[in-house]
C-alpha cells in the first residue's frame, strides 16, 4: 500500500496531488531581481511536487539582501513571475511565492542609495550574504543595520500586503510569509536581535506584533486559505537566538490559529543542519498541539533533513506535508525517485548560487 506521503490532500485553497513540497531554495539567478525564462523552466521541471515554494522573494527594494534574487514589486518582475506560474500550471503543478524582507541580513551595496540595512535594533548579524563580483558569487560580511523607526513599520506591513496582491495577480496559488531563519520578522520575534523598548519590543506579545500584523494584513488582502507562514523556532541561522523559544512560539501559533491559514511550515532544528540541538531543545509536537487546540486548521508542514523513511513516518504520525530542499536541486523528479526508492543524483555545490543552466536545469531525470 502506498504511503500517505504520495496521496493527495487539500491545504486551504491548495489542492495538492501529493504531500511533498519543494522548499524555498535561493539560487541567485535573477539578474536585476527579475525572474527569467530559465527560472520558469526550473520550476516547471519540478512540478510533480504537490507544492512548489519559490525561492525567497523580496517585497521591496529595502527587503533585498542577496545579489540576483528576485523581487515582487516592479512591472518587469511581475511579468517574469507570470511566465513562471504559467509554466508550472501547464505542467499541472501548484506554486506559492515566499515573501521576504531580509532586515539586517543585507549589505549597503544591495540597499537603495547604499543605505544601511534595517532591523528592529541596531545589532549587527554576524553572518554573510552573497554579492556578485566580476560574475562570481562572493560571500561577504553583512553591513551594520539601523533600527527602524516606529512610524516606518506600517509601511513595511503595507509592502507585504502589496506583494501578496501582486502574487495573486501573477498567477501564484498563494503566498508563504518568510518568518524564519533570522530575517526581518524573525528578528523582531527573537530577543537576540530585538532590543526595542516600544510596543514592538520587550514582551513576547510586543515582539510578535509585527509578524502578526503582517499575517493579518495578507489574510485580509488574499484570504487565509491562500496564506501560509514559515517559522524556525531554534535555528541559529543568520546569528539569531531567543531566550525562551518554546513560550514565544506557543504564543505565536495560538495567535495564528484563528486566521484560517493554508499551512504552517516549521523548520525543525538548525536550518540545513542538525534536526535537534542539544543546547536548544524544542517540542514540536507540543507546538502543533497548541495550534490545534487554539483552533488552527492549517496543514502542518515539516522541514529539515528529511529522507524517504523519515518523511513517510512523519505523515503516518500526523504531519500533513513534508518539505524537501536540497534533494530537489539535483533531482527534478524527486517525487518519483522517492516513491520508487530510486537512487538520487548528487548535487553540484559549486553551482548552487549564481550561474546559468549548469547545475540548475540540466540534471537528468529517470525517464
Amino acid at each position: 500500500m502506498s504511503s500517505r506521503l504520495y496521496q493527495p490532500m487539500t491545504a486551504g485553497a491548495l489542492h495538492l496531488k501529493n504531500r511533498i513540497a519543494m522548499a524555498p531554495l535561493t539560487r541567485n539567478r535573477a539578474p536585476g531581481a527579475i525572474p527569467t525564462p530559465l527560472m520558469a523552466q526550473y520550476y516547471a521541471q519540478r512540478a510533480s511536487a504537490g507544492l512548489l515554494i519559490t525561492e525567497a522573494t523580496a517585497i521591496s527594494p529595502q527587503g533585498q539582501g542577496y545579489a540576483d534574487v528576485p523581487g515582487l514589486y516592479s512591472t518587469e518582475q511581475l511579468d517574469g513571475w507570470k511566465r513562471v506560474t504559467e509554466a508550472v500550471h501547464q505542467a499541472d503543478g501548484k506554486i506559492v511565492v515566499q515573501l521576504w524582507h531580509v532586515g539586517r541580513v543585507s549589505h549597503t551595496t544591495l540597499q537603495p542609495g547604499n543605505a544601511a540595512p534595517v532591523a528592529p535594533s541596531a545589532v549587527r548579524a554576524h553572518t554573510k550574504t552573497v554579492l556578485i563580483k566580476d560574475g562570481v558569487p562572493t560571500f561577504v560580511e553583512t553591513s551594520m543595520p539601523r533600527a527602524l523607526d516606529l512610524d516606518e513599520l506600517p509601511g513595511i506591513v503595507q509592502d507585504y500586503r502589496h506583494a501578496a496582491r501582486n502574487a495573486i495577480a501573477c498567477g501564484f496559488d498563494g503566498v508563504e510569509i518568510h518568518g524564519a531563519n533570522g530575517y526581518l520578522l524573525d528578528q523582531f520575534l527573537k530577543t537576540g536581535a530585538n532590543q526595542r523598548t516600544d510596543d514592538y519590543g520587550g514582551s513576547i506579545k510586543n515582539r510578535a506584533r509585527l509578524l502578526l500584523e503582517v499575517v493579518r494584513a495578507i489574510v485580509d488582502e488574499i484570504g487565509g486559505e491562500r496564506t501560509a507562514i514559515r517559522l524556525s523556532p531554534v535555528t541559529p541561522a543568520n546569528d539569531i537566538t531567543d531566550a525562551d523559544p518554546q513560550q514565544l512560539f506557543d504564543y505565536v501559533l495560538a495567535q495564528l490559529a484563528p486566521l484560517g491559514l493554508a499551512y504552517v511550515h516549521l523548520i525543525e532544528g538548525a536550518t540545513g543542519g542538525p534536526r535537534e540541538l542539544a543546547e536548544r531543545p524544542f517540542d514540536y509536537a507540543a507546538l502543533r498541539d497548541v495550534y490545534r487546540k487554539a483552533g488552527g486548521t492549517g496543514a502542518w508542514m515539516v522541514n529539515n533533513a528529511y529522507d524517504k523513511a523519515l518523511a513517510e513516518a512523519a505523515v503516518e504520525s500526523g504531519v500533513d506535508i513534508v518539505a524537501f530542499g536540497r534533494p530537489f536541486i539535483a533531482n527534478p523528479d524527486l517525487v518519483e525517485r522517492l516513491q520508487r526508492g530510486a537512487p538520487m543524483n548528487p548535487p553540484d555545490r559549486a553551482t548552487f548560487y549564481g550561474g546559468g543552466a549548469e547545475g540548475y536545469t540540466d540534471y537528468p531525470t529517470l525517464f
